[in-house]
């Protein structure tokens, strides 16, 4: 069996009477692209900072390449970490800032200057290596701590919400970057967020996190299609509740009284309810239905505006619909947790 890069067994760390992380597991796989997802005070970010050593457990322990580091400073493991805030320093320009690193380790000048240069390749600046931190863009900074930690070649980088102060165009952007990197360097990425959709796009694998547990480990796919508990589905996109199963909103299908078809195509699902539009609201790409069923739940569906606009779909709060959906995208849940109830 191969050793994980970063293998966590009863975890536990506790700040006075709160227990901030209460009995966490994980393993975390080689040149995996890993995230810890989870609301605020779920525990994620202390679970990293128990990796990077910054803090130090109550019990439990942490091993990286099967080497137990539980004790060890910091500075002893072989990791890196890229903050929200970037920690560059502003007196010095980009290249001397990926070069600080090595410069305290006592590299050679010229090893550290050529490293530093391919680190800056990889993350494509190498233009701009004469400029200072407050001469670029956020995403430039934010590529400028990434060559700095990447440059070390820890065996895992760790990030601490790293794409958190970024403006949302940008954000979206650098996301495509960071995975970029990550394939490219082939360095396990343990990676920190309270951003649902930046968790799906970017993981190999997800942690759910709540309450200083782990609520599920899986696939984007895994975590999304089949939640493992109420927690997990009401926090990783919104889930309807249907009698006794769930359906994601976008699985369901709104039938308008009168209209025809639904948008996309005439296929009508084996399952099917009567109620009524209560809200409706036009997202450009999607319209998101929020409607009243017959046997009192309330339900959300997502539909792509293929054919319509705004005037069209506004009109139908009030209307008489039909929903329909395909039992194969039915869940059934358990565990703890309360899942959130559907809103606008």
């Amino acid at each position: 069996m191969p050793v994980s890069a970063v293998r966590i067994r009863d975890l536990r760390k506790t700040f006075g009477p709160v227990e901030a992380v209460a009995g966490v597991d994980l393993d975390i796989r080689d040149g995996e692209f890993f995230s810890m997802l989870g609301p605020s005070g779920s525990g994620k970010t202390t679970v990293l900072r128990l990796i990077a050593g910054f803090e130090r457990p109550t019990s439990g322990t942490i091993e990286l390449g099967g080497r137990d580091v539980t004790g060890l400073a910091p500075f002893d493991r072989d990791v890196n970490t890229v903050f929200q805030d970037y920690a560059l320093f502003p007196h010095l320009d980009v290249l001397r800032n990926v070069e600080y690193g090595m410069k305290v380790r006592r590299v050679p000048k010229a090893e550290r200057r050529e490293r530093a240069l391919e680190a800056l390749r990889s993350v494509r600046l190498e233009g701009m290596r004469a400029r200072r931190p407050a001469e670029l863009s956020g995403g430039q900074r934010q590529r400028v701590a990434l060559a700095r930690a990447l440059v070390n070649e820890p065996k895992v980088l760790l990030l601490d919400e790293p794409l958190g102060a970024l403006d949302l165009k940008l954000r979206e952007e650098m996301q495509v970057e960071l995975k970029s990197i990550q394939r490219r360097a082939g360095i396990t990425f343990v990676f920190v967020t309270h951003d649902q959709e930046e968790a799906l796009t970017l993981s190999d694998r997800i942690a759910v996190l709540d309450g200083g547990r782990v609520q599920q480990v899986g696939t984007p796919a895994e975590v999304y299609e089949r939640p493992a508990t109420e927690f997990v589905a009401g926090f990783v996109g919104t889930t309807n509740r249907i009698g006794e199963v769930c359906v994601r909103p976008e699985k369901i299908h709104v039938h308008v009284d009168g209209e025809g078809e639904r948008e996309g195509g005439p296929d009508t699902g084996d399952r099917q309810a009567l109620g009524t539009v209560a809200e409706v609201v036009y997202a450009g790409a999607v319209t998101r239905y929020v409607v009243d069923l017959e046997s009192g739940e309330r339900v959300v569906a997502l539909q792509q505006n293929l054919r319509t606009s705004s005037m069209d779909v506004m009109g139908r709060r009030g209307a008489r619909v039909r929903i329909s959906w395909h039992e194969a995208h039915e869940f059934h849940l358990s565990g703890a947790g309360s899942a959130p109830a559907p809103a606008p």
